[in-house]
């Protein structure tokens, strides 16, 4: 113990980095920051929660500033600055990605459809509206509820439908969809798709569409509002009247908050007209909001991304509050929980925890300690 020493003094930067670089579990970078203050210094002076966060998930890169309510607008500061103005951005960032990259990987997965927007075509507005699709029951005061497009006697002509989702900034695991069954019509057909492929994005003008939403109309296409910033590989529908789930390769943010599902081929000809319709009875999107600890904002016109961070709400129960587990019920795991959080808060900033009084050595608490926010 008398002869160890800090291995930042004897190897090379770029040594360093790829060590600490070398942690992919957010925890164990956090932990690595509250070591020592030059542990602390060189992780947040070289932004690795943030490079971890954009390493996990690359849609991220598109943010180009960081703010938080007390501190203002603050743009990435280069590494190594001894300004103090800029360090302070760099301490700030440490924080954001580090409760973000956090976040975003301990959540348990839900339903985050907040709205309908719009259908490229509806057959027979209101009653086929898009609106029917946010309610899992096919039949609505003893009325079928479902989407349909209008009739097309090409079947390669795609239909697309557009969602918001809760908050501008939420990762998506899986989305489903349910083609209608006609229990009315003979032969009781069944009007799906081909095969899915869904994009995520944010509107063009946000005056326009993230003031009102409801503004754009239910029955006519909205896609050219829109910039699609992820677009998903594409999946192969059954020609099955049941929820079928489409997950992604891997968790997704919607930067942005809309969400585009394309339907595409169809399979079913209506037999009263002889024209191919698609048709859907319910969609379901899986994923979490990580708002108001976080949003985002489109600056304009650059078309660059602030990313919005509230380190207050961790305090209060938001969505974030349900990742992991449910909320605690007992006063001693919300004791448990908010010591946790204080210790946390402290090696963000750099203070060292003391060792006689931690509980990293206890297994049983070792994860409600090191939770980036309240259970």
């Amino acid at each position: 113990m008398e002869a160890r020493c800090d291995f930042l003094q004897w190897l090379q930067m770029d040594m360093s980095l790829n060590i600490f670089m070398s942690l992919d579990d957010p925890s164990d970078l956090i932990r690595a920051s509250a070591v020592s203050p030059s542990w602390h210094h060189f992780v947040t002076a070289n932004g690795l929660c943030k490079q971890l966060c954009l390493r996990l998930f690359p849609q991220l890169s598109s943010v180009s500033f960081v703010t938080e309510p007390s501190c203002g607008l603050k743009k990435s500061a280069d590494v190594g600055s001894s300004n103090s103005v800029e360090w302070e951005a760099l301490e700030m960032e440490h924080r954001a990605y580090a409760f973000l990259v956090r976040a975003l990987t301990t959540f348990t997965p839900k339903d985050c459809i907040a709205e309908a927007i719009s259908a490229s075509s509806t057959d027979n507005f209101p009653e086929e509206s898009i609106q029917n699709t946010l309610d899992p029951r096919d039949r609505v005061l003893r009325r079928a509820s479902y989407w349909s497009s209008k009739g097309q006697s090409d079947p390669s002509v795609p239909e697309t439908l557009i969602y918001k989702v809760t908050g501008n900034l939420c990762v998506i695991t899986e989305i489903s969809v349910q083609p209608f069954l006609a229990y009315f019509q003979p032969g009781f057909p069944i009007y799906s798709a081909q095969s899915v492929r869904f994009r995520m994005g944010h509107p063009r003008s946000p005056e326009d569409v993230e003031s009102d939403p409801r503004n754009l109309p239910l029955q006519h296409p909205a896609d050219d509002k829109f910039i699609w910033t992820y677009t998903s590989q594409e999946f192969p529908m059954t020609q099955e009247n049941y929820l079928q789930k489409f997950q992604l390769p891997e968790p997704v943010i919607c930067i942005g908050g809309f969400l585009q599902i394309e339907l595409l081929g169809r399979v079913q000809r209506q037999e009263m007209d002889g024209l191919f319709y698609i048709c859907v009875s319910y969609v379901e999107v899986m994923g979490q909001s990580l708002f108001p600890a976080f949003d985002v904002k489109n600056l304009e016109p650059s078309g660059k991304l602030l990313l919005k961070y509230n380190p207050e709400v961790q305090h209060c129960a938001s969505p974030i509050s349900s990742y992991r587990q449910p909320l605690a019920t007992s006063a001693n795991m919300l004791h448990d929980n908010l010591r946790g959080l204080e210790l946390l808060l402290n090696m963000l900033h750099g203070n060292a925890p003391d060792h006689e009084h931690n509980d990293w050595d206890d297994d049983d608490d070792n994860d409600n300690d090191l939770d980036l926010v309240p259970m």
